[in-house]
C-alpha cells in the first residue's frame, strides 16, 4: 500500500533522514520504534507530504506521492494523527471533527462517519460543545484520531498516541487503535512505548539517527537482545 524507498531528508545542514525505506501493507499495523530525536516524526511528516524529502521516492497504492502538497495526500487517503495531538484548543470538539472532513462532499458519509466517531470515544460525545483546549490529554488524544478517521483514511499515520498520557489510558488508546484497524484501516504507528506499539503491530522497523538499522515481525523484534535492552527495558 505505501512504499518509502531511500528518501533522504535535510534540516537546513542536518542530514535527518539517510535513505530510509520502509513498506506498510494493506490491513496491517506497522510501527517505526526508536530513541527521541532518532527522525520517526520526520518520517510521517515527509509521508504526508509536509516536509519534502531532498531525494528518495513515497509511493501510496502505486502513486508516486513525492513532493504532492498535505491537502492533496489528505484527499488519496492518508491522513495523519499528529505528535502532541494539535487540536483547535478554541475551537469545540464538534468543529475539530467537522475540520477533519473538510475535503468531503457525502454530507450523509460524513453523518455516519461523525456518529462512528462518538460511539467509538463515547466521552468526545458527552463533550462535543465543549472547547477542545479544556480536555484532557487523554481526550485531546482520541479527538485527535477522530478527526483523522473524520477523512475516512485507508493509511492512518499515529505519531506518539501514547505520550505523555497515564498507563490506564495508554491502554485504552492502544485498544482503539486495534480496532479501528480490525475495521479496515492501515496503520504506521510510531511510538517510543515500544513494548505496547510492538504487541500490536504486524510488523516493525527500528529507527536511530535517520536510518533504518532492523526491521522484521513484531514478534521476531520483540524477542530481539539488541531490542530488548535498547527499548524495552532489559
Amino acid at each position: 500500500m505505501l512504499k518509502v524507498d531511500s528518501i533522504n531528508v535535510y534540516y537546513g545542514g542536518i542530514h535527518a533522514l539517510k535513505g530510509v525505506s520502509l513498506e506498510v501493507r494493506e490491513g496491517e499495523i506497522v510501527t517505526l520504534i526508536g530513541a527521541n530525536g532518532a527522525g520517526k516524526s520526520t518520517t510521517l511528516r515527509t509521508i504526508s507530504g509536509l516536509i519534502k524529502p531532498k531525494n528518495g521516492q513515497i509511493e501510496f497504492e502505486g502513486k508516486n506521492i513525492t513532493g504532492v502538497p498535505a491537502h492533496h495526500i489528505v484527499s488519496l487517503g492518508i491522513s495523519q494523527v499528529p505528535e502532541g495531538r494539535r487540536v483547535f484548543a478554541n475551537m469545540s470538539v464538534l468543529e475539530n471533527l467537522e475540520l477533519g472532513a473538510y475535503l468531503r462532499q457525502d454530507a450523509k458519509g460524513v453523518e455516519a462517519d461523525m456518529a462512528q466517531v462518538f460511539e467509538r470515544f463515547p466521552r468526545l460525545a458527552e463533550r462535543k460543545s465543549q472547547l477542545a483546549g479544556t480536555l484532557s490529554g487523554g481526550e485531546q488524544q482520541m479527538l485527535a484520531m477522530g478527526r483523522a478517521l473524520m477523512s475516512r483514511p485507508r493509511l492512518l499515520l499515529l505519531d506518539e498516541p501514547s505520550m505523555g498520557l497515564a498507563p490506564l489510558l495508554v491502554k485504552e488508546i492502544f485498544a482503539i487503535i486495534k480496532d479501528i484497524n480490525a475495521g479496515g484501516t492501515t496503520i504506521l504507528l510510531v511510538e517510543q512505548n515500544a513494548n505496547m506499539a510492538l504487541s500490536i503491530a504486524d510488523t516493525a522497523y527500528v529507527l536511530e539517527t535517520g536510518r533504518i538499522t532492523l526491521s522484521g515481525t513484531a514478534k521476531e523484534l520483540s524477542q530481539s537482545e539488541a531490542i530488548r535492552k535498547a527499548y524495552l527495558g532489559g
